[in-house]
């Protein structure tokens, strides 16, 4: 069942370039806003903000 609006740890992880298991490290640390719905699910808003905290500009 894909829930619209939500990326799913794989998405984002194929996203970022990381694995699955460092993405869900970094949900753990709450560096990334996530909201459990059976399984993680991410708001592109908030890998968005997660994105712009981490870069230089």
């Amino acid at each position: 069942m894909l829930l619209k609006g939500y990326l799913t740890v794989r998405q984002v992880a194929k996203e970022l370039g990381l694995t699955e298991y460092r993405i869900r490290q970094l949900i753990r640390e709450k560096q990334i806003r996530a909201t459990k719905i059976g399984q993680w699910r991410v708001k592109p808003e908030d890998l968005n903000n997660f994105i712009k905290s981490r870069s230089n500009v």
